[in-house]
């Protein structure tokens, strides 16, 4: 599962890698919040996950405290493709609760927004809103959702210890990285942890590379989703590719690369045997719950690429609270209520008391608890920055092959070169545009 509601792509593997209940489906349970007899009852239908449902009922409690005149009582549905289902057809019967939580992106516009959904742009809220969040649940110039949980960025996770030991600066092109890689390799350090025991993690230089495709490339995924644009014949979009052949090739991996899993990653960036991780910053969580002292010790930056000037990261937004066209009356008066207090600094508080932020609120206004690990600060900057951070491509566009992580394996191995890895993914996407019926295929 993700750490936020609303899984998909890389952000859905690297929870299901990390969370004890794995990706199941099941109910956990429902609650409610108290309020005076004759009060309006909401619904509101959150993923099954534990963190989820902390979440749910942190919200609903505060929430509730302040709207004494309405109740709201919780369900939860499976994660993954059983959940999408029940979404889906929820939504189709019209037995859809007056406010649920769902995915952002391509699999929001999936479930006609338009049809289905009851438009938010005229709450005055929705001007708080992060842009890369409010893309991500916006159709035909009107907004369907607000967030729940933080961003999630594909960055490198850093040792700060050993930066500073060695002098180094967070690197803000691919050059300065490379060289930084061979100043921690001749101090007797592995330069970039990889962990190709889990196959997701291969993907990072790739996916965590589309900012920099985006800047200079900015139609680079209106092109992709067109079939006007690859990954082998864009030089932008090459590079992740190139990237993940050059850290293998300059022996920058450490030995057991081929079978490390990502605790043995994370072991190895936070006690110093290994300087750099490209990963997603959904795992660090995980990291401090074993290894306490990584909460100082690990820092965060952005996927470098050719540019200093457009330095940036590429994030990964949290899932959204959305309601029905089926929800009307007082009942929709209460569920915009409920969802305005969602997207608004009490709703982020609110959040932060049922767990740790995994990232940067996309509400404006919301700050992070100063007691978050220093991975997690390290991801403000960019967001507040214009032109700082963008969407990962899965979120612009529905086309994704299932074979990159093995095929980001196989370059980042020295099995197969870059270009070669780049237009075989290329051959990959191509069902999956098909079976979306996509034009251009």
């Amino acid at each position: 599962m993700r750490f936020r509601p609303g899984a998909s792509g890389l952000a859905l593997l690297a929870v299901c890698s990390l969370t004890l209940a794995g990706c199941s489906a099941g109910s956990l349970g429902s609650s409610s919040g108290s309020g005076s007899s004759g009060s309006v009852e909401l619904s509101y239908l959150i993923g099954n996950q534990d963190q989820d449902l902390k979440n749910a009922q942190q919200l609903v409690k505060d929430f509730t405290a302040k709207n004494a005149g309405i109740t709201i009582k919780i369900e939860t549905r499976p994660a993954g493709t059983e959940g999408d289902n029940i979404v889906k057809t929820r939504l189709s019967t019209g037995d859809m609760p007056e406010v649920f939580n769902y995915n952002t992106g391509s699999l929001f516009q999936a479930i006609a927004p338009q049809k289905n959904l009851v438009s938010l742009s005229d709450q005055p809220y929705v001007g708080t809103l992060d842009d890369n969040f409010k893309n991500t649940v916006t159709a035909d110039g009107q907004v369907y959702g607000v967030p729940v949980g933080g961003f999630m960025g594909g960055a490198v996770l850093y040792n700060i210890p050993i930066y500073k030991r060695l002098g180094l600066t967070p690197p803000k092109t691919w050059a300065e990285f490379m060289a930084n890689s061979a100043k921690i390799k001749a101090a007797g350090i592995t330069p970039v942890i990889q962990t190709y025991g889990e196959t997701w993690t291969a993907q990072l230089f790739v996916l965590g590379d589309f900012h920099n495709v985006a800047a200079a490339e900015p139609d680079f995924a209106d092109k992709y989703t067109k079939n006007q644009a690859k990954y082998a014949t864009s030089p932008a979009a090459l590079q992740g590719f190139v990237h993940t052949e050059a850290v293998h090739d300059a022996g920058f991996e450490n030995k057991d690369f081929a079978s490390a899993k990502l605790p043995d990653g994370l072991k190895m960036l936070a006690t110093g045997q290994g300087a750099q991780y490209p990963i997603l910053s959904g795992v660090v969580a995980n990291m401090i719950a074993t290894y306490p002292d990584a909460a100082k010790n690990v820092g965060l930056f952005a996927l470098p690429g050719d540019d200093a000037s457009k330095n940036g990261l590429t994030v990964w937004t949290p899932g959204a609270d959305y309601i029905p066209k089926t929800t009307t009356g007082a009942k929709l008066d209460a569920a915009k209520k409920f969802l305005a207090f969602i997207a608004s600094p009490d709703g982020c508080k609110s959040q932060a008391t049922a767990g740790a932020p995994t990232g940067p609120y996309a509400v404006k206004g919301c700050t992070l608890p100063t007691d978050v690990p220093q991975a997690i600060k390290d991801m403000q900057p960019y967001l507040d920055k214009p032109g700082a951070s963008s969407l990962a491509l899965e979120f612009v566009s529905p086309v994704k092959g299932p074979s990159l992580s093995q095929i980001t394996v196989e370059v980042g191995s020295g099995i197969r070169k870059a270009k070669d890895g780049a237009a075989r993914y290329d051959e990959d996407v191509k069902k999956q545009a098909q079976q979306l019926g996509l034009a251009g295929w």
